[in-house]
């Protein structure tokens, strides 16, 4: 199918080329590649930051560090902040030229960020915090001082004034009331990544124009926060900033074979995000790590939970955060094991080959373990929750976007004319609205109800019906959306499975289950999706998060063994 492309009106046209100007020349010419190499670029491409001679040796072994091991090298003195963030701020400007992810790059600021943590400590001998002269990835509606942001519109792109709770967070972190430390900035920022138009699809298409999945760059890298799973798969940022309302963290982290969770909602902080719906709490959106390892997790929740940001936000829960050892929960000293849901589908769409079979081995190998109970979980009506979510979605009928597109002189993307469908988003009022979320309410008790009965742990599922699909075709967001509407925390970690057109065949499976159902087996083509990584979903009830990263460790660990 042909793919859409952002387009506008004259005005919009001229807008849009400034932007895209702008971030091209922000690109130094001394990292950009050559002619030869982006004229025969292959179907994969995370191998190109590592043979097309612009990194170091040094630079590279850098890059292929993980969050925890970055602070743990400067700590121990062995890496500086400046070299750190050198290496990762090259591999993001190769990223750039290889997938359309970032919107704003500022190298510069950030070796600036990192001379001063780095006379720091090598006046004092010591870090300030954990997270000392580590370059995060933000996503481009998490504002950061001084830098790019918009809240999926071109109608809302600006320069932003003031950071948010978290960047300012961030810069902060380890400082406490210490006057010397006020004027450090304790993170090192250097990139901002793209985002879709509404930030409301699983893909990651706007004004900067449309990201592509690194591991094959006919598929998308998912959505909300895509620039960050590409930037991230091909190694341009340790660890990245993203947020989820509808799968929008575990949807690109799973495209892109990356860790990822999505909080409880109110648990990390979210004040002074950039979106186009003022006042909106229906479903709210939730703050989260994206990374390379399951360790990067724990650090960053760690981290951003002790700086006790519920003082900057009165509607945050204060929850403080300590990961229990698996031991201490399960196993020989318990006297209980860990019970393991498996759902292999959701009674309404079913998931394409490739994670049917990730499934299949990580059940099979869970039920072979002697540390595990393994529970054959019955989905509970997630049709009727998927229906309530999306409403909830747009509770005026999908209006504040078609005035954020008009102001713009922004064409509709196809799947922002799907989100807002009218058979699924309806202009309510003050009633409709009330009758909405007590069905919401009714559906969350009764959801309870079901998975206590179940007694179930955690949730092993899908976090899509299939791995990254072809542009402009994700519109099930069921696997990851209806916990969203439960507000239960989930998490994705990669198999080591990638589709193989020989294994991944679509044999006959049934009675079609759903209208939706159909639609997943007609966009499924395992030879256009060859190479694409296969993640799995770890779900807990809510305020299980920690106890779901401890499960996570074991499960993963007996499906890798």
């Amino acid at each position: 199918m042909p793919l859409a492309i952002a387009t506008g009106n004259p005005s919009y046209e001229a807008k849009a080329a400034q932007l895209k100007s702008r971030l091209a020349e922000q690109i130094p010419p001394s990292l950009r590649l050559p002619a030869s190499i982006l004229s025969n670029l292959p179907l994969d491409v995370t191998g190109i930051p590592a043979s097309c001679g612009l990194l170091s040796p040094a630079e590279l072994a850098i890059t292929e560090l993980d969050a925890t091991a970055i602070c743990e090298e400067i700590a121990a003195g062995k890496l500086t902040a400046v070299e750190t963030v050198t290496a990762f701020g090259k591999r993001a400007a190769i990223a750039q030229q290889l997938s359309c992810c970032l919107v704003d790059f500022f190298l510069d600021e950030g070796i600036a960020q990192a001379k001063e943590l780095d006379e720091y400590f090598r006046r004092k001998g010591k870090v300030i915090g954990p997270l000392h002269g580590l370059p995060i990835s933000i996503k481009d509606h998490i504002p950061i001082k001084g830098r790019w942001a918009s809240g999926g519109f071109l109608a809302n792109v600006e320069v932003s004034k003031e950071d948010c709770d978290m960047t300012s967070i961030l810069r902060r972190l380890g400082a406490g009331n210490s006057h010397d430390l006020l004027d450090i900035r304790y993170v090192v920022f250097y990139v901002k990544t793209n985002q879709p138009q509404t930030i409301m699809h699983l893909e990651s298409h706007s004004v900067y124009g449309r990201t592509l999945n690194p591991h094959n760059t006919n598929l998308t890298p998912g959505g909300s926060s895509g620039g960050e799973s590409a930037l991230l798969a091909l190694k341009g940022s340790p660890l990245g900033v993203g947020t989820d309302g509808g799968g929008s963290i575990r949807n690109p982290c799973s495209n892109c074979g990356l860790y990822g969770i999505r909080p409880t909602t109110s648990t990390m902080p979210t004040r002074g995000y950039l979106f186009y719906q003022p006042g909106y709490d229906a479903v709210l959106a939730s703050t989260g790590p994206m990374c390379r390892s399951a360790r990067d997790m724990d650090l960053f929740i760690s981290a951003v939970r002790g700086a006790q940001p519920f003082l900057l936000d009165p509607s945050m829960i204060p929850m403080p955060w300590s990961v229990p050892s698996p031991s201490s929960l399960w196993g020989a000293s318990t006297g209980r094991k860990l019970r393991v849901g498996v759902m292999m589908h959701d009674g309404v769409v079913m998931p394409h080959p490739p994670m049917l079979r990730a499934l299949e081995l990580a059940k099979s190998k869970l039920a072979a373990s002697d540390e595990v109970e393994v529970i054959d979980y019955k989905p509970y009506q997630h049709d009727i929750g998927y229906d309530i979510v999306r409403e909830l979605y747009f509770e005026d009928g999908g209006n504040a976007i078609r005035t954020m597109l008009k102001e713009g002189g922004e064409d509709s993307l196809p799947l922002t004319d799907w989100v807002i469908l009218p058979s699924h988003t309806k202009g309510h009022d003050a009633a409709g609205i009330w009758a909405l979320r007590y069905r919401k309410e009714i559906f969350r008790k009764a959801y309870s109800d079901h998975w206590l009965a179940s007694g179930c742990d955690v949730l092993l599922l899908a976090p899509f019906p299939g791995c990254a699909n072809m542009h402009d075709t994700a519109r099930y967001w069921a696997y990851t959306a209806v916990w969203n509407l439960l507000d239960y925390p989930g998490v994705v970690f990669p198999t080591g499975i990638k589709v193989d057109p020989s294994i991944d065949v679509l044999r006959p499976q049934g009675e079609v289950m759903s209208p939706a159902d159909a639609y997943n087996r007609s966009i499924y083509d395992a030879n256009a999706m060859i190479g694409a990584p296969i993640n799995l979903q770890l779900v807990a009830r809510r305020f299980g998060d920690e106890m779901l990263l401890a499960a996570q460790e074991i499960v993963e660990r007996i499906i890798n063994a």
